[in-house]
């Protein structure tokens, strides 16, 4: 079986073409409360606004949205922590292909019912998004079902990538982009488009120190499993890298910022104060990791990646009490 080849600048205009149908482009703002409280010219581009409250929507669509006959009639399976399985469960909803989704035990109850809304038939199993995976894979050969990965899908990257052009198409002249990173989709997208296009932006990943498995291997020497990903930015919590995006990033990303809980913590509650939006951890990470990074960031165009906005009420809880370190 040859390895998946990551997508090209030409996938992702055909990616938007697809799914152009579906999804309008998502704001680029410039909050002037956000630029005061970091003192950055920041601006800010709003996937929590898609239809399921986050990026991934692009990729599903795209690779449901591409799927032969053959894999239609035997139905899809993945794992997800959330806003991966609504991409994958609102595409197969729209196409209509049978759709299996393994979560952890205890995953955010509210992306459950999401994916229960869009008839997606929910698998609970593991302690973690890598736990859920490995059922996953075992499921999708006993059951035949087409297995899609979260990450080393270049169809479900291009689709991801859209939103980078409509960054790069809006602001070409941006000298700085912070994306989180779990599975690397996002990151990957960005790349492919900034590097496409021939442009200058620096692309910055984001991760979670309790979950940073990415960061430990990308610095070096060698990749490594993490041993727990127990932050509550559930779209950063993954041990492992993958073979597709991890590749990409290894020779295109410029560089990347850890984050403990507290900070993005702060992340969430700075989106709500000076965007008035609501973010989950890993969409507020990357105003946490500009703000942490602004004394090397003056006189530059800075964008954030809010890639999703789907936090459960009782984390948004704890954050707003100041009860998450």
């Amino acid at each position: 079986m040859t390895e998946p080849q990551p997508p090209t600048i030409r996938d992702v205009y055909e990616a938007r073409r697809r799914i152009s149908r579906v999804l309008r482009s998502t704001p680029l703002v410039r909050h002037p409360l956000l630029a005061e409280a970091t003192g950055l010219d920041i601006y800010v581009k709003h996937e929590n606004h898609n239809p399921t409250g986050a990026f991934k929507v692009r990729g599903g669509l795209n690779l449901i949205g591409s799927l032969g006959d053959d894999d239609r009639r035997r139905g899809v399976i993945t794992a997800t922590t959330g806003n991966h399985g609504q991409s994958v469960a609102l595409a197969c909803a729209r196409e209509g292909v049978a759709c299996t989704i393994v979560v952890p035990l205890g995953n955010n109850p509210e992306k459950n019912a999401a994916m229960r809304a869009y008839g997606a038939t929910l698998v609970e199993h593991g302690r973690d998004f890598d736990e859920a995976r490995a059922l996953v894979e075992h499921l999708s050969v006993e059951r035949g079902l087409r297995y899609v990965h979260s990450a080393n899908e270049p169809l479900l990257i291009a689709g991801v990538a859209t939103y980078a052009l409509e960054v790069f198409e809006e602001l070409p002249d941006a000298d700085v982009v912070f994306v989180p990173i779990g599975g690397g989709s996002g990151a990957c997208g960005l790349a492919t488009v900034r590097s496409g296009l021939g442009l200058k932006a620096r692309i910055i990943g984001v991760q979670a120190a309790r979950a940073d498995a990415f960061a430990r291997s990308w610095r070096g020497p060698e990749r490594i499993v993490g041993e727990h990903a127990d932050t509550f930015a559930e779209g950063m919590a993954t041990r492992v890298t993958f073979d597709l995006t991890f590749g990409l990033l290894q020779r295109e990303l410029d560089d990347i910022v850890v984050l403990d809980e507290s900070e993005i913590a702060d992340g969430v509650r700075l989106a709500l104060r000076t965007t008035h939006n609501l973010a989950e951890g890993a969409g507020a990470a990357p105003l946490a990791a500009a703000l942490k990074r602004r004394d090397a960031l003056a006189g530059q165009k800075v964008v954030c990646i809010m890639s999703g906005g789907n936090i459960d009420a009782s984390t948004l809880k704890r954050v707003l009490n100041g009860e998450i370190r």
